[in-house]
């Protein structure tokens, strides 16, 4: 891998890696439009990490791939009902999507035209009545944002007014909203669901903790950028944001104790994967963003894994981009969902498991006839233990 400028950088960036090199073709009936039911019974494409071999098997399936001291670890973020309908003056209707908490202020996605500054909107309820609540349009942002002041707190009505917020690559409403949240979703405050998780239910969570698989949360609020596509030649050119996450001094120790007694991280999804690299990076010293660590790892200019204390704990932003050319140091084993071509949710699963592997696996999925996206089958990422069962045929 080649490193920044002065060292081989290429027209392609420091990595030498296009976006174009993170494409492949998927059949638009294959983006899952509905979550299946029950939550576990979906497929799971099991990659071997060291030998890039492939097993077709079901999500149930996943304890026979975990060992007795591993310790899961999920993102247990709630997704807010941050979808809000309102009126103009003049009575046309504007869609609002928040964003974040800024002041006393909020950002917000406005889909609908002449929302200018210095407009007041007022909310509507679930019946398109008006709620006794506005929004004063208080200044403008990239894009179609807005920054939004209202007339009273909007945490307070946000249950009562708002509707869940669904990838735009989903067309069908929800009929239980629950769906799109996990079993184990705590702290509200996300625009998009850590799908990974989905596909886990009580019974499959009693059945890891009765084979010894150790099972830990952390929070990482997950933002709309998710969804938006790497609009750059460049690997190295994105532009990326940070999301606020938590992993709490206790889980940290769980996690370190578990790794120390020989166990395996596994992460629940990106959003985790992205808390738990952020921590380990934490641990060993290793500061700036996760954009600039890749660049450096690559150049082999920096260190690796802390032995004692793999994880630290800590509460604020990490950065939402890893890209191949990073090293993985808290991460052993990842379960995944299928994501979009040419995303950074790709990217940075090709960054843990080759990029060459994971774009046959999922050249695989689309031959099988896998459910891909947010509601569709999952993929787990690990070096397979010796007498794990025969995939099924």
């Amino acid at each position: 891998m080649l490193s920044s400028a002065g060292h081989g950088a290429t027209e392609h960036g420091a990595s030498g890696h296009r976006v174009a090199d993170y494409d492949y073709a998927l059949p638009e009936a294959l983006i899952a439009q509905q979550p299946i039911e029950p939550r576990d019974a979906g497929r799971l494409l099991v990659l071997d990490r060291d030998s890039g071999a492939i097993a077709h098997r079901r999500f149930r399936d996943l304890p026979d791939y975990l060992r007795p001291g591993d310790i899961l670890v999920a993102n247990d973020t709630r997704v807010r009902p941050a979808r809000l309908f309102a009126r103009k003056p003049t009575g046309g209707r504007v869609e609002l999507l928040l964003l974040e908490q800024r002041g006393d202020a909020w950002a917000a996605l406005v889909g609908g035209r002449g929302v200018a500054e210095g407009l007041t909107l007022t909310l509507l309820d679930h019946a398109g009545q008006p709620a006794e609540i506005t929004a004063a349009v208080a200044g403008r942002g990239p894009e179609a944002q807005r920054l939004l002041r209202f007339s009273a707190p909007v945490e307070t009505w946000i249950e009562a007014l708002g509707y869940t917020p669904l990838p735009p690559y989903i067309h069908t409403a929800l009929d239980d909203p629950e769906r799109y949240q996990t079993v184990y979703a705590r702290p509200a405050g996300s625009a998009a669901a850590p799908t990974a998780g989905l596909h886990f239910t009580p019974e499959t969570l009693l059945d890891l903790r009765a084979r010894g698989v150790l099972f830990a949360t952390v929070t990482l609020h997950v933002g709309l950028d998710t969804f938006k596509p790497v609009s750059v030649a460049s690997v190295d050119d994105h532009v990326i944001h940070s999301e606020w996450a938590r992993l709490s001094p206790e889980t940290a120790q769980r996690i370190n104790e578990a790794h120390l007694a020989g166990g395996r991280i596994v992460a629940v999804g990106t959003t985790t994967a992205r808390v738990l690299e952020t921590a380990a990076l934490r641990s060993a010293g290793i500061t700036g963003s996760l954009q600039t660590i890749s660049a450096r790892d690559a150049a082999g200019e920096t260190s690796a894994l802390c032995p004692w204390r793999p994880v630290a704990a800590f509460e604020g932003p990490t950065d939402l981009y890893i890209y191949p050319g990073y090293r993985f140091r808290a991460v052993e084993a990842l379960l995944t969902n299928f994501h979009l071509p040419r995303s950074s949710l790709l990217m940075m699963v090709s960054a843990f498991a080759g990029r060459e592997a994971v774009l046959a696996a999922y050249r695989a999925a689309v031959a099988e006839g896998y459910r891909f996206y947010s509601f569709g089958d999952a993929m787990f990422i690990g070096s397979h233990r010796a007498g794990a069962p025969e995939p099924a045929p």
